[in-house]
């Protein structure tokens, strides 16, 4: 499949996710029917290996399938985003855990939770597990997960790894009660003393310097991204996404609303004329600092060369950037739209509580990506390399 085949198959879902919207609220998960049409299409195997069934398809085609989703329903998009992004992280571990998880049937979904919380504890062949991760989106689709973790048996290096587990090492702890992307299903996961076998398991060390096990086979230059770069990126388009979902029924809203307290229609507010366009400005803006950052990084891993730092922290600060103005902008947007926006019927306050949800995610943390952006900009040696 191609970049415009796999752009239509992305348009050809939209009405059906737009029409589920409020349907995936309710339930505090996506819809099966959406997961099965998405599973379907192949729309999750954008950038899976083609050995195991997938498009390698360039990053920027996922990314924009999940803004373009993010416009109909934001619980669609971070699930499409999160979970279609691990196909891609599957490809970078060992060629036996790829096979154990695909070998069989090329189209399982994987979830993840990358918070060290759980105990971990080496073993013969590799580690025990034990405990409860929070924040797996989507996990109830699934029947793989990955869980950060931290070995401790050195506590003054830490060797932290991705361990995966399938369905049948775990529980899912319904906890997912929440005011914004509400149909994610982010639950927990509970583990009780299972065991992961040493090929079951990826070093953040190996993902930083773009040296997995998973390039022995899988040779595409999409591989030897930074698994910071390309995971933040998939928040970063979902968030975006979002947000234009929100300032298209602002949109609407001033073209139909009149204001009758004043007597005129809100089209002709020069207020709210400036409102839309400073928030079409900084949306369009993000847009394009996302696609010029991960398009350079790919054109340089493609071209044989390492995915440099000062990029990679570029990357990271703009995509924080990005979400954190977009925020800002949206809520702008809803300040102007007139009580009739507060109604849960409307779209508007949706799309705004999912932002606001994005915004709280550890990757969209301002202050730290701002900081590592400036320690690169300063030529300092940054201590917070697994984030790049």
């Amino acid at each position: 499949m191609n970049s415009a085949e796999y752009e239509k198959r992305v348009e050809a879902m939209i009405p059906a996710i737009a029409a589920r919207a409020e349907e995936t609220e309710k339930l505090r998960q996506i819809p099966a029917e959406t997961i099965k049409e998405l599973r379907e299409s192949g729309l999750f195997k954008a950038l899976q290996p083609r050995r195991y069934g997938g498009f390698e398809l360039d990053p920027i085609d996922l990314y924009r399938a999940a803004a373009r989703i993010g416009e109909a329903c934001g619980s669609t998009a971070w699930i499409f985003g999160v979970v279609g992004v691990h196909p891609w992280q599957m490809g970078l571990f060992p060629d036996r855990a790829q096979s154990e998880v695909w070998g069989d049937d090329d189209s399982v979904l994987i979830s993840s939770t990358y918070a060290p919380i759980g105990q971990v504890t080496r073993a013969e062949g590799g580690y025990r597990l034990s405990g409860q991760w929070p924040w797996s989106s989507g996990c109830d689709h699934c029947d793989w997960v990955m869980l950060g973790g931290a070995e401790m048996s050195d506590p003054e290096q830490p060797d932290m790894r991705t361990f995966l587990l399938p369905r049948s090492d775990y529980e899912i702890v319904d906890t997912w009660h929440a005011v914004g992307l509400r149909g994610t299903g982010t639950n927990d996961i509970l583990v009780d003393d299972a065991f992961v076998p040493e090929y079951r398991t990826l070093s953040f060390q190996d993902t930083s310097r773009c040296d997995c096990p998973g390039n022995a086979v899988n040779s595409h230059p999409i591989y030897r991204l930074p698994f910071a770069s390309v995971f933040s990126t998939t928040i970063a388009a979902a968030s975006i996404g979002i947000a234009r979902g929100g300032l298209e029924r602002f949109r609407v809203i001033l073209s139909e609303r009149f204001k009758i307290a004043f007597g005129e229609a809100a089209r002709e507010d020069p207020h709210a004329q400036v409102i839309l366009a400073q928030a079409s400005s900084i949306l369009d803006a993000s847009w394009l600092q996302l696609e010029r950052n991960i398009s350079e990084l790919t054109q340089a891993v493609a071209g044989g060369e390492p995915a440099e730092m000062l990029p990679r922290a570029r990357l990271r600060h703009d995509q924080a950037y990005a979400v954190k103005r977009a925020m800002e902008a949206i809520t702008i947007c809803f300040d102007a739209s007139g009580g009739a926006a507060l109604r849960t019927s409307d779209p508007l306050q949706r799309f705004w509580r999912d932002l606001n949800a994005s915004r709280h995610h550890a990757i969209n943390e301002y202050e730290r990506a701002a900081m590592i952006y400036g320690q690169a900009l300063l030529g300092i040696e940054t201590g917070f390399q697994p984030m790049l």
